[in-house]
């Protein structure tokens, strides 16, 4: 069962890029972690090959060679919060129509040309003030995700909801310095969800 995590610096989280099967430290490594101890009887391949500061467009340029190529059983897919951070400073902003053309492009390759099933894991941004002005775009470009997802995807982990939840009660520092790149608890709660999507399609 070979399962190849694709995204950004989110699921790059530091990993060795000379070796796709070294996970890195964030919720790929924790998500791999979880399958194996629930499901013993299965022979997973575990593949990370996301890319810090990629956005949609990287994904569409990585295509061939980092999806299709790979051949996955299941593919999961975190991408998008640097189509809004990258312009930020600027608010000029990627135009909906090209991001969700971007991520169309990819999700339809993975559909078409592979056997892969697709988990989609939607952008987030936990509640700090010094990035609260993202949702200017952000909120609308989550929106074409879940859009993307009722056409692609077999499973959807919906996470700017669910870490919005789990704010409530819970500082959002202890999930993340910065409001985007998950610390330990962070990655080990993304984690754990991530591999309860997957297991549902194996």
């Amino acid at each position: 069962m070979r399962i190849l995590f694709q995204g950004d610096s989110i699921t790059d989280a530091g990993r060795d890029r000379s070796d796709p099967h070294e996970l890195g430290q964030g919720y790929p490594l924790y998500a791999a972690g979880f399958l194996c101890k629930d499901h013993p009887e299965t022979a997973f391949e575990f593949l990370n090959l996301g890319i810090s500061g990629d956005q949609t467009k990287q994904l569409v340029e990585r295509l061939q060679a980092d999806f299709i190529d790979v051949d996955p059983d299941i593919v999961s897919i975190h991408i998008g919060i640097n189509d809004t951070w990258h312009r930020a400073e600027t608010r000029d902003w990627l135009p909906d129509d090209v991001f969700e053309a971007q991520y169309r492009t990819v999700l339809e390759a993975m559909k078409n040309q592979t056997r892969a099933k697709i988990l989609i894991i939607e952008q987030f941004l936990l509640p700090m003030e010094d990035k609260a002005f993202f949702r200017e775009d952000l909120n609308g470009k989550i929106d074409i995700t879940r859009k993307l997802a009722r056409e692609y995807a077999d499973a959807y982990l919906p996470l700017d909801g669910l870490l919005a939840k789990a704010c409530v009660g819970q500082s959002p520092y202890h999930w993340s310095a910065d409001g985007v790149h998950p610390n330990d608890n962070g990655s080990a709660f993304i984690g754990r969800l991530c591999a309860d999507a997957i297991a549902e399609l194996l």
